[in-house]
């Protein structure tokens, strides 16, 4: 299919060079949809229909057998030979079981060995005599170890999944998923999905993910274009909002103050704090006439404007029009005939002009926030009973910036700029956003994320148990009211498929603490010796912990070492002394640099095959209040798919040693 489109000539189907152009990068990226991905095969199932979908459905009919892949591919005619898994014949390969099989008769799973065929798996779903036996090359895909970034897992989806994955493009739907119950994946492949059955609609409004940060971004990365899909933009929330350089840090209390959506209504005082009422009239000189519009009519047109619940700046465009407009009233009660060229002659003369500004002044939205975070008059008229004095002096600039270069703004500050921002002109809205990790946002950050997709819809990925700043989500109903999605679906997805049985239970024990009313995660992997948790002395902690590493790496697979960001310095000394040579979050792992050392505060989202963990205590005692301290580590102790090691010097947190 690859050599069929690199040989295409188009030399004589185009009119013209910029037509050329075109067609030759839709070739280039079609190309580039067809790479092969080494060690992947084309198909991983097979279904075998009782009659052939769309067909007779009469006893004796013939069946039908379609082989299912991460791609559509078709022979040197055209005629399909592998259905990609995203079509509706396909579906039953994810949905159908022996209670309702869905016509299937057969479903074969294949496994494979570095890209070569090595076993198959049969279910005879008609067949009533067959016993019901777990998938052993499903179990195994799963729990095959990984090394590189994330991967697909269309041969592994489950019916659960499947049903997310799916749902219309018209919804929005929010899945609160425990550690190892696949969200992110579903999420993604939610997207791909989306991408198959509307591509023209996505294609014109554009699809997104959002990520918690950049390693997080790094690691998922690979997984849409792998399934052909090379054009869904990623970023983080900090990205969307970049109208202003981050050099500022806040406090706790200010972060979580700016962040409350009572800034919203703040900022709307603020931004609409610059209308005037107009004091005198209006005099258009056209020719030998003047045209006269008083001062009273003159504020009905403004009061009416500052009513409507439109954005500052669309207002701020209609309002040399809405007065151009009470001039030509007048031209035509006395008897002058005016056409559209005349209105926007005379919205645009220097009277309508000066008037406009003098009652609805432009606002930078930027310059705007730098004087309400500098100026304490300021903020006390625009927040005026909305926030309290104390609330007010809390995120007050201690040392007012002289200007917005000088300015040490902070990543809360950006979503503030980018709110008024949107109270002058309104943002764009995409067909699909999806959003991971949410449950760290701000009221102000799911604000920023709704307006990208105002208009379209979204799919919410998070762990309320996994909620690790100040202001992490109490409610998912809380959470899409603010994100401006309160009719989105919330599912739930409780049967991990990663992380060990015995791992999930150790980290449950927090969830008391943490979230009381989630329940505990279930694991479907059995896997005996998956969790080590070793005393050791204080003088001896990073030795323990360089020997753990090492023990890992003789296991194959990613290793991950988790410490509390103080400790990272501490411990990327110690192995680089043994002799482990160790990567950052985001980088990528090979065969030759198996093991990373992440700072407890990025590893949200990542996993490894094998954990080391650091001191729990450290990690508990780095985050500003306990809850939160309880949460990273909850974080923390469920990024292992295959074993954990958890050692320390300090006693282990009271709720961890019930």
């Amino acid at each position: 299919m690859r050599h069929d489109v690199e040989a295409l000539d188009i030399s004589d189907v185009t009119g013209n060079w910029v037509n050329a152009k075109i067609l030759a990068g839709e070739i280039e990226a079609r190309i580039k949809a067809l790479a092969d991905l080494a060690g992947t095969p084309l198909f991983f199932g097979r279904l075998d229909y009782l009659h052939a979908p769309g067909g007779d459905l009469a006893e004796g009919a013939a069946g039908e057998s379609f082989y299912i892949g991460r791609r559509h591919v078709h022979d040197a005619v055209g005629d399909p030979m592998v259905i990609d898994w995203r079509a509706p014949v396909s579906q039953p390969f994810y949905r159908a079981s022996r209670a309702e099989p869905m016509d299937v008769r057969l479903r074969r799973r294949f496994g494979y060995t570095g890209g070569e065929l090595t076993a198959y798996e049969d279910e005879h779903l008609s067949d009533a005599a067959e016993a019901d036996t777990s998938s052993k090359l499903l179990q195994a895909e799963i729990e095959r170890p990984r090394v590189g970034p994330m991967r697909d897992i269309v041969a592994t989806i489950q019916p659960e999944q499947d049903e997310i994955v799916r749902a219309d493009v018209s919804g929005s739907v929010c899945v609160q998923g425990a550690p190892g119950t696949g969200k992110t994946a579903v999420g993604l492949h939610r997207v791909a999905y989306l991408l198959y059955a509307h591509r023209e609609r996505l294609a014109r409004t554009g699809t997104l993910v959002i990520g918690p940060n950049a390693s997080f971004l790094q690691y998922i990365e690979q997984v849409l274009p792998a399934l052909g899909e090379l054009h869904v933009k990623q970023a983080t929330v900090d990205d969307l909002v970049a109208h202003v350089p981050i050099r500022g840090t806040d406090s706790a209390q200010a972060a979580r103050i700016k962040g409350d959506a009572r800034m919203a209504q703040v900022l709307r005082r603020a931004v609409r704090s610059g209308i005037r009422m107009p004091k005198e009239p209006v005099v258009v000189v056209r020719g030998s006439r003047r045209w006269r519009v008083p001062a009273y009519e003159l504020e009905e047109i403004v009061r009416e404007m500052a009513d409507r619940d439109i954005r500052y700046g669309a207002a701020r465009e209609a309002l040399p029009q809405r007065i151009a407009h009470a001039v030509l009233v007048r031209m035509e009660q006395a008897g002058e005939a005016p056409d559209d060229r005349v209105q926007d002659a005379v919205a645009r003369n220097a009277a309508v002009k000066a008037a406009v500004k003098e009652c609805w002044p432009p606002v930078d939205p930027a310059k705007l926030v730098l004087r309400l975070l500098s100026e304490p008059e300021f903020m006390t008229s625009c927040a005026q009973g909305l926030l309290s004095p104390e609330e007010q002096r809390e995120i007050l600039w201690a040392k007012p910036a002289r200007g917005l270069a000088s300015a040490k703004w902070s990543a809360a500050d950006a979503v503030l700029v980018d709110e008024a921002q949107d109270l002058v002109q309104r943002t764009g809205s995409l067909g699909h956003v999806v959003l991971d990790e949410a449950q760290d946002l701000s009221p102000m950050q799911y604000r920023a994320v709704g307006r990208r997709c105002s208009t379209g819809s979204a799919t919410i990925l998070g762990d309320l148990a996994q909620g690790t700043t100040p202001w992490a989500t109490a409610t998912w109903a809380e959470a899409l009211s603010h994100l401006g999605k309160p009719e989105a679906r919330i599912e739930e997805l409780t049967r991990g498929f990663r992380v060990p049985r015995e791992v999930i239970a150790y980290a449950s024990r927090l969830l008391p603490s943490i979230a009381p009313d989630l329940a505990p995660a279930t694991s479907v992997r059995e896997s005996p010796g998956a969790l080590f948790v070793r005393p050791v002395a204080a003088e001896e902690l990073d030795e323990a912990v360089v020997a753990a590493c090492r023990e890992s790496l003789g296991n194959e697979g990613s290793i991950g070492l988790i410490a509390a960001d103080p400790r990272v310095p501490e411990l990327a000394a110690a192995l680089t002394a043994a002799g482990l040579a160790h990567l950052a979050p985001g980088e990528e792992t090979s065969a030759d640099a198996r093991l990373t050392l992440v700072p407890a505060s990025l590893a949200k989202g990542l996993e490894y095959d094998y954990v080391v963990l650091d001191e729990p205590a450290a990690i508990v005692a780095a985050e500003p209040d306990a809850r939160t301290g309880l949460r990273r580590l909850y974080v923390a102790l469920t990024r292992a798919v295959s074993g954990l090691t958890v050692l320390h010097s300090a006693p282990l947190p009271a709720e961890l040693a019930g």
